[in-house]
């Protein structure tokens, strides 16, 4: 019966952590297509949904193209991190940039840092789609350089490490963020066709099978 309420209070912290985690949707690494995405090492996955980063305070750096499932493998590991035990924090670029910018607004930057930092895995999703100015360069650099070997950060970004200048606005404070994301992460390229795309082919292909 103890076994039973520790198993209980387990669940629902977790569910409470996935709650307070703000994923856009809950998905899971099972629920991932690995079939489509060959240039994922299964072995780095299953290593990093163990959680084992988080309590190093360790990154994990997605870099691919659009539509291949970076979201996916962001949200899968942020439930695996909340099944393990710790509180995780997600939102896309642009809204990390907008709710660090209205506490700078406000004056009580220091205080969101702060608030961010208590969760143990900030995950920072589509890096590049949009480009920033200078001034918002500055604010995600706030943010990496306060997590630096304190927290861990999820990162999806569809360009490379030599594009984030153009994005940023800045080399120089593209190329700082860099160095304090990769100095402890798993950094993963990947390679692989848009789902979207797989999708339309396949169903072009069958409505030709259909009709021939």
């Amino acid at each position: 019966m103890l076994q039973r309420q520790v198993a209980d209070r387990e669940s629902k912290d977790t569910t409470m952590r996935i709650r307070t985690a703000r994923f856009p949707q809950v998905k899971t690494l099972e629920d991932f297509d690995l079939e489509h995405l060959p240039s994922l090492r299964r072995d780095v996955l299953a290593h990093l949904a163990t959680g084992t980063f988080v309590g190093k305070a360790e990154n994990v750096i997605l870099l691919g193209p659009p539509g291949i499932g970076m979201t996916h493998l962001a949200i899968g590991l942020g439930v695996k991190t909340t099944q393990a035990g710790y509180s995780v924090l997600f939102d896309t670029a642009r809204n990390w940039i907008a709710r660090l910018g209205e506490a700078r607004h406000s004056g009580r930057m220091e205080a969101e840092l702060e608030k961010i930092r208590r969760y143990k895995l900030s995950t920072i999703d589509e890096v590049g789609y949009n480009p920033f100015d200078q001034d918002a360069a500055n604010l995600y650099f706030q943010l990496i350089a306060s997590r630096y070997e304190q927290g861990s950060a999820t990162v999806t970004s569809n360009l490379p490490f030599g594009r984030w200048g153009e994005t940023f606005s800045d080399d120089v404070v593209a190329a700082a963020m860099i160095d304090r994301l990769v100095h402890h992460a798993a950094v993963l390229t990947l390679t692989g066709d848009s789902y979207r795309t797989r999708q339309r082919r396949e169903l072009l292909a069958k409505d030709r099978a259909g009709r021939d």
